[in-house]
């Protein structure tokens, strides 16, 4: 497991798939020899959380909440979070004299104080962060007194009237002041300078600066280029396998669509994404170029042969070609589809090539070998820092990005297009328009989907506020012959959490 030092709180230790190494002969040390055996018997696998307490005991039972319950099933990231927040909890009752299982409501509230007013804690939180927090805990304690663990939550809940008039429960602890502070948007023209002098090292004026030094401009340019037009989440977009890109087979389209595998989304059900042929020749560039580079590299220096538990694809079969013939490294034959296929598996997908052993995981680091979704994050926060260096004072903000912020964008774009469409595009009368919404739905409901998520009210409340805030569907109304790009515009004037690009 990774993480090894002694610690005094409560802590989280993550199963790995490496082999146990011999570190001892002692005997109490040898009867553990067998520990991956052991794991595997319980359904332990590699990723999942062991939470460990200030004694460096491990409680069975929540060992077998981060493996059995519904929680294993969460994304990677959400249960990296949810075993931390958890532990935070944890210590707030060690503290008390308490273990996890003897909370009660009074130690909730008590924690929330001390997490968001306490003048003792230097590290307040603001509601969002709580309300994060909260879900964790709502999620393991439910699931406790389920179990029978526990006769109560200390998350006590209340019935509020939903959305849709249906009663739901809502934890009275939840924080009203939630509000997503960091959330902004860029409209595309704003998207494409961040990417220029960011990624592919232009200067402010259009050219080539001669003093840029990256070496992956083209990959991240085109990875980039592919959330902004597919509002694919970070993970989602970064575990892609080169069989999932769609091919440019027809020029005159300007969106193509793939399939995102069930495993590899976030909400755990495969899904159709769309992404731009403008991004699509931005990763057949990458693919022929500097990707291709990389695997040479690799197979010349006998990387790819040094990799242990490989699945080497030898056909393709099925409906769309997603049932995948592979042999791993035993010789054993077997199959697998593509939606079932998780991130960690998906980098071990290889296919022999004229030079030997390729990944089928699309983006590559220079060493060939896959390059992680979360090291984006470094990525991007290098190229936001120069574009602050190089547009200070040339443009009116000089544009920050991450890439949740390229899902808020599409979010916006899209809406605005497919809004403009309905109104202004097919030339129907307002009787008309209400049947076309009657029968698909309106763009609200068309974005949700295209983002992927299970309420409408996220995607009103959070990643379209902008447009909300000023009534869109009026402003569409008013310009009947203004353009997306215009529109996009018109609102970034009136939302300074919408970014455009204004020269100084």
């Amino acid at each position: 497991m990774e993480g090894s030092t002694l610690s005094t709180e409560w802590h989280v230790r993550w199963v790995t798939n490496e082999s146990p190494i011999t570190v001892s002969d002692h005997p109490i040390l040898q009867r553990w020899a067998d520990l991956g055996d052991r794991e595997a018997a319980l359904r332990i696998d590699p990723g999942d959380p062991i939470l460990v307490d200030p004694d460096s005991r491990v409680d069975p039972r929540l060992t077998l909440y981060a493996t059995r319950s519904a929680y294993a099933r969460l994304a990677a990231s959400t249960r990296k979070n949810y075993a931390s927040d958890s532990c935070l909890f944890f210590n707030f009752l060690w503290q008390r004299g308490k273990n996890w299982d003897e909370a009660t409501g009074e130690d909730l509230l008590d924690f929330e104080d001390w997490r968001r007013w306490s003048p003792r804690n230097p590290q307040r939180i603001g509601g969002s962060k709580w309300n994060r927090e909260l879900a964790a805990l709502r999620r393991l304690y439910k699931w406790a007194v389920a179990k029978r663990y526990m006769a109560a939550s200390p998350v006590v809940e209340r019935e509020v009237m939903g959305r849709n008039g249906q009663m739901v429960s809502v934890p009275v602890a939840r924080a009203k002041d939630a509000r997503a502070n960091n959330v902004k948007w860029l409209t595309p023209r704003a998207y494409r300078m961040w990417r220029d002098v960011g990624l592919r090292g232009y200067t402010s004026g259009g050219r080539r600066d001669p003093s840029f030094r990256g070496r992956n401009d083209d990959r991240n340019a085109a990875y980039s280029d592919v959330l902004f037009s597919s509002g694919m989440r970070r993970t989602e977009g970064g575990s892609l396998l080169t069989i999932e890109i769609p091919d440019l087979m027809d020029a005159s389209r300007n969106f193509y669509d793939g399939k995102l595998g069930r495993e590899a989304s976030k909400s755990k059900r495969e899904r159709t994404f769309w992404v731009s042929a403008d991004a699509l020749r931005s990763v057949e560039t990458y693919v022929r170029t500097s990707r291709r580079a990389a695997i040479r590299r690799a197979q010349a220096q006998g990387r790819y042969e040094a990799v242990r538990d490989v699945w080497i694809m030898t056909g393709r079969s099925g409906f769309e070609q997603r049932d995948l013939h592979l042999v791993d490294e035993t010789g054993e034959v077997f199959e697998r589809n593509l939606t079932t296929l998780e991130v960690e598996e998906r980098q071990r997908l290889f296919i022999e090539g004229k030079g030997g052993l390729e990944p089928l995981w699309l983006w590559l680091s220079e060493d060939g070998r896959p390059f992680l979704p979360h090291s984006w994050e470094a990525v991007y926060r290098a190229a936001s820092e120069r574009c602050r260096v190089l547009l200070e004072g040339k443009v009116s903000k000089p544009p920050h990005f991450t890439p949740h912020m390229a899902r808020h964008s599409f979010a916006l774009y899209m809406l605005v297009a497919l809004q403009h469409a309905l109104d202004n595009r097919f030339g129907l009368t307002a009787e008309e328009r209400k049947d076309l919404r009657l029968l698909y739905g309106d763009s609200w409901r068309l974005v949700k989907n295209l983002l992927d998520h299970a309420s409408e009210e996220t995607t009103r409340a959070i990643y379209l506020a902008p447009v909300s805030d000023i009534q869109a569907r009026s402003l569409l109304l008013e310009d009947a012959e203004a353009s997306v790009t215009e529109l996009l515009s018109q609102i970034a004037e009136q939302s300074e959490r919408v970014m455009d690009e204004v020269a100084v």
